[in-house]
């Protein structure tokens, strides 16, 4: 958000100069950028929560090899089961984000 700077001069006795005094503005709160910075942030979580439950996976997957052990390969389902919610939850706010901005740019 960018702020404007606005110049006033100071109404000072006759007596002393006049001196320009810099007074800042309030920011304006913007839905759109809330908007956009919230599906943006969704995005990238979602993509991170993928990759670190695929690595999971990865291991589980490795361990009922070595094991042959049922808890492993639950271990692995709830991993995939994450990833499958998390890249979906990516391809939603992917979507959402890009009808945001296609209707913003009015096409």
């Amino acid at each position: 958000m960018k702020t404007q700077k606005a110049i006033y001069q100071s109404s000072l006795p006759s007596n002393t100069r006049n001196k320009l005094v810099l007074r800042r503005t309030r920011k304006r709160f913007n839905p759109r950028i809330l908007i956009d910075r919230i599906i943006e942030t969704t995005a990238i979580v979602s993509l991170l929560f993928t990759g670190f439950a695929g690595v999971g996976a990865t291991g589980c997957w490795g361990m009922e090899i070595a094991t042959s052990s049922q808890y492993w390969q639950h271990q692995k389902n709830i991993c995939l089961g994450m990833m499958l919610v998390s890249f979906s939850g990516f391809l939603g706010s992917a979507l959402i984000g890009a009808g945001f901005s296609i209707q913003r740019d009015k096409f």
